[in-house]
C-alpha cells in the first residue's frame, strides 16, 4: 500500500500548515474561542479565497481541485495540529460528502457555495436516545402538500451557531430503529420553527441543541430517495470518522511534541527530566501510538471507496486504534507536565481536551470494536 502523498497533496499540506502558523497560533486561538461568536469568519474566507482549501475534495466541474478523501485527511491533520475550530469537517467532509453522494440540482447549486466559503453546514443527526445508532430517530418529516413538515430534537450539533444550512436526518416511515424510512434533508438554517440553544463545548468549539417545531421544508430539500437515505448517512459518517482520525493524528502529534519539548526544559534534581530513562520510555511509547494511528488512519482513508462492509470495518479498526492513542498520549502528556498541563495558559491542556472529545466522536472505542466484530462475523 502506497503511504506517500502526491506533490499536490504535499503542497496543500505545506500551504495550510504555513497559513495556520502565521494566522492562527495558540494565542490567537484563545482570543477567538473566548469571543462572543467563537470564531473568526476571516479565517474561513481565507481558506476559501486565498488558499482554495475548501475545494480540495470536490470535482473540477464544481470549481474544486479534483481531490479525494486523502486530501481531506491532509487538511484535517493540519487543522488538528493547530486545534483549529473551522467547520471543515461539518461543511466540506459531511455536507459536501452527502451532496456528492446524492448528486442532482441541489449539489450543483450548493457545492460551489461551499467552495467559495459562503455556505457552512451543520450535521444534525444525533438524538439523546440514539447513542451511535444512526437509524434510531424520533425526529419526523411528514408530507404536507408539495413539501414536508419537520418535528424533533437534535443534540450536540457542532457548528450550528454558525451554520447557513442544516443537514438533518428524519424518519419519513418505518419504526424508530428501522433502516428503512430514514430520510436526509438539507435546509436553510433560518427557517421559521427552528429553535437553537447554543453553547461552547469543552474543546473550544460551538454547538447547539436544535429543536424543529413544525418546520415547513420544501420538496427539493430532500437528499436521495425518500426513506432510503441511511446508506448515504452511513457513508458520510464513515468518511467523517476517518477525517476525525486524521485530525486526531495532528492533535496527538502536537501532544507528543509539546511533551518532549517540556521534558527537555524542565529540570529536577539538577537534570532535565527528559534524561530520566523511565520518561524516555514513556515518550517513546507515545510516539509509537501516534505513528500507529497515522498508519491506521491512512489505511482506512484509502479504503473509503470499498463496498460498505469493508469500508466500515476499516474505519472501525482505525477509530478504535486512534481512540486508544488519544487516551494514552493525552493522559501521559498531562502526567509528564504535571499540574501545569491543565492550565488554560498552556496549549497542552487544550490539545488534551480535543483529544478527549475525539475519543467519543462518531463512536467510542467499545462501539467500534463491537462493530468490527459484528462485521467480521457477518463476513
Amino acid at each position: 500500500m502506497d503511504f506517500t502523498y502526491t506533490d499536490t497533496q504535499e503542497m496543500l499540506r505545506d500551504t495550510l500548515g504555513r497559513f495556520l502558523t502565521e494566522n492562527f497560533d495558540f494565542e490567537r486561538r484563545r482570543k477567538v474561542v473566548a469571543s462572543d461568536s467563537g470564531r473568526d469568519p476571516g479565517i474561513w474566507k481565507a481558506l476559501a479565497t486565498e488558499l482554495g482549501i475548501l475545494g480540495a475534495p470536490f470535482a473540477e466541474a464544481h470549481g474544486g481541485l479534483g481531490g479525494d478523501a486523502v486530501d481531506n485527511l491532509v487538511v484535517m491533520e493540519k487543522l488538528g495540529e493547530a486545534i483549529a475550530i473551522e467547520p471543515y469537517l461539518q461543511t466540506v467532509v459531511i455536507g459536501g460528502g452527502a451532496l456528492n453522494a446524492a448528486g442532482g440540482a441541489l449539489a450543483d447549486a450548493l457545492i460551489p457555495e461551499i467552495i467559495a466559503g459562503d455556505a457552512i453546514i451543520a450535521f444534525a443527526y444525533a438524538e439523546p436516545q440514539g447513542r451511535y445508532d444512526l437509524a434510531n430517530l424520533r425526529t419526523t418529516a411528514k408530507r404536507d402538500g408539495g413539501g414536508w413538515v419537520l418535528n424533533g430534537h437534535k443534540a450536540v450539533v457542532y457548528a450550528a451557531p454558525w451554520a447557513t444550512h442544516l443537514l438533518v436526518t428524519a424518519r419519513t416511515g418505518g419504526g424508530q430503529r428501522e433502516a428503512d424510512g430514514v430520510s436526509l434533508f438539507l435546509i436553510d438554517a433560518g427557517l421559521p420553527g427552528i429553535v437553537r440553544r447554543d453553547y461552547p463545548t469543552v474543546d473550544g468549539f460551538r454547538a447547539s441543541e436544535v429543536h424543529f417545531e413544525n418546520v415547513a421544508v420544501p420538496a427539493e430539500a430532500l437528499i436521495g430517495g425518500e426513506g432510503a437515505a441511511l446508506p448515504i448517512v452511513e457513508q458520510v459518517v464513515d468518511e467523517a470518522t476517518a477525517a476525525v482520525c486524521a485530525e486526531a493524528c495532528g492533535v496527538t502529534r502536537m501532544l507528543h511534541r509539546g511533551t518532549l519539548d517540556y521534558a527537555r526544559q524542565r529540570t529536577q534534581f539538577g537534570r532535565a527530566i527528559a534524561d530520566f530513562q523511565v520518561l524516555q520510555h514513556r515518550m517513546v511509547d507515545m510516539f509509537m501510538e501516534v505513528e500507529q494511528a497515522v498508519s491506521m488512519t491512512l489505511m482506512a482513508t484509502l479504503k473509503l471507496d470499498l463496498p460498505a462492509a469493508e469500508r466500515a470495518a476499516a474505519v472501525s479498526q482505525a477509530k478504535a486504534k486512534v481512540g486508544k492513542a488519544c487516551g494514552f498520549v493525552g493522559q501521559n502528556a498531562i502526567q509528564i507536565h504535571g499540574g501545569i498541563g491543565m492550565t488554560d495558559e498552556l496549549a497542552i491542556g487544550h490539545y488534551f481536551k480535543r483529544a478527549t472529545m475525539i475519543e467519543g466522536q462518531f463512536g467510542s472505542i467499545d462501539h467500534h470494536l463491537a462493530r468490527f466484530e459484528a462485521l467480521t462475523i457477518a463476513a
